[in-house]
């Protein structure tokens, strides 16, 4: 089965559109990147790292230090589909950080977007 387009793109290309999305609504790059942090393990400064190597999607999440727990808690819909459902799961991995930032996009607090 050919591997879906999106898994081959670096994370550095989308990581802006999250910052993007969450400043058009007054949230902070800082936060989206404690957003990315709590979901995947990664210290700042290896997120950093991974940023300027231009890691594909794919070996982001497989390189990533410490999948959280805690985002199995992570329910509702993403782009039509509901992200507890896909069965796919490097692109649940992808919709539950989607999910996440549309979160806090809509001006949910910190704490409860890392399901605290």
């Amino acid at each position: 089965m050919p591997k879906h387009k999106i898994y081959t793109m670096s994370f550095s290309s989308v990581y802006p559109h999250y910052i993007k999305k969450a400043e058009r609504k007054g949230r902070t790059k800082t936060e989206v990147d404690e957003i990315i942090r709590w979901l995947t393990g990664y210290a700042q400064e290896d997120l950093e790292a991974q940023l300027e190597k231009q890691t594909d999607i794919e070996t982001f999440f497989e390189e990533a230090p410490q999948l959280n727990p805690s985002r199995a808690m992570i329910k509702g819909v993403i782009c039509g589909v509901r992200v507890e459902e896909i069965e796919e799961p490097l692109m649940q991995e992808i919709r539950y950080l989607d999910k996440l930032i549309d979160e806090l996009a809509k001006g949910k607090a910190m704490e409860k977007i890392l399901r605290k």
